[in-house]
């Protein structure tokens, strides 16, 4: 059962009585469940590695428009699609600074709602987050997916914190593309290695950990001297590397031996769009846990299809 409101016929979100309206379900509690104990199952939730099967895709699935359709009965509010991840985060962060209405339609990851057919009409990567705008270029709809992407959409579809004077815009860019190609990814590995993974690999908890430290290095000496990132002024980089540092303890890093970072950390922290629901979309999945399908659907077989 879809966690979001899919009208079946149109493979569209149904319009929410007012905008702003959300559809979030409240997590349920967890508690903290030490690795070790989830090992002898681990068998059971991977499976067989199976190279060729993530290929392996429906017709449905592989043929399915990214298209989305009208809204039965108008209105363009922006649906987003997303769960308590950094990467959802950014997205939501940058809607509450431009005021842009929307509405929030949370993704349940470990119930595989990810690989539903009509999610990845919108997302075909299985990830999230993702939008659905209904009044996209010539006003028609339009679904983007890549939180990078997402935020580059926002910026020129409002003309916000994105310069336009093309040296300041590249390095925005440039810092942008930093957070997506290396502090996020970089990052998310140091969160699997130290925190889900099933037992202690030394050799991948050390890379991932030092690899950390030393992107927060690289933010460090760039913030020296500077209020923001990028281009002197508050912009979709500091939205997009912002989420990350949230986790800075799990990635096993202390904000104290990087003093710019931690300057910036709390003045991003204090912006009313940033703290806006920011509890609510906190990242607690090393607290989770993980049963047979939650393992499956997030890391395991399922992923690979």
């Amino acid at each position: 059962m879809l966690g979001w409101p899919f009208d079946a016929q149109n493979i569209v979100p149904v319009m929410p009585a007012t905008p702003k309206q959300r559809s979030h379900v409240e997590s349920d509690a967890v508690e903290y469940r030490p690795w070790a104990s989830v090992q002898p199952l681990l068998a059971d939730m991977i499976g067989p590695y199976d190279a060729l099967a993530r290929y392996r895709h429906s017709d449905e699935q592989s043929k399915a428009s990214t298209t989305p359709e009208p809204r039965p009965e108008g209105g363009n509010v922006i649906d987003l699609y997303t769960a308590s991840t950094p990467n959802g985060q950014k997205i939501h962060i940058m809607l509450e600074e431009t005021g842009l209405e929307y509405v929030e339609h949370f993704v349940k990851l470990d119930k595989g709602e990810q690989f539903d057919p009509r999610f990845l009409k919108v997302s075909p990567n299985n990830k999230v987050p993702a939008i659905l705008d209904h009044d996209g270029p010539g006003g028609d709809p339009v679904s983007v997916f890549e939180s990078g992407c997402i935020l580059l959409y926002l910026a020129e579809k409002t003309g916000k914190f994105l310069p336009t004077q093309p040296r300041k815009r590249l390095e925005v860019l440039e810092w942008l593309f930093w957070q997506m190609g290396g502090f996020g990814p970089m990052l998310g590995q140091a969160h699997h290695f130290r925190a889900y993974a099933p037992e202690k690999f030394d050799y991948a908890y050390d890379r991932y950990t030092n690899e950390a430290r030393r992107l927060y290095q690289v933010l460090d000496k760039r913030l020296d001297g500077r209020d923001f990132v990028a281009s002197g002024a508050y912009s979709i980089a500091d939205m997009a590397i912002f989420p990350w540092c949230r986790l800075h303890r799990r990635q096993g890093q202390d904000l104290d031996d990087f003093p710019n970072v931690r300057r910036w950390f709390e003045a991003m922290a204090a912006r009313p769009a940033v703290a806006k629901d920011m509890a609510k979309l906190e990242d607690k999945a090393d607290q989770k846990v993980w049963d047979k399908e939650s393992w499956s659907n997030l890391f395991g077989a399922e992923q690979y299809r």
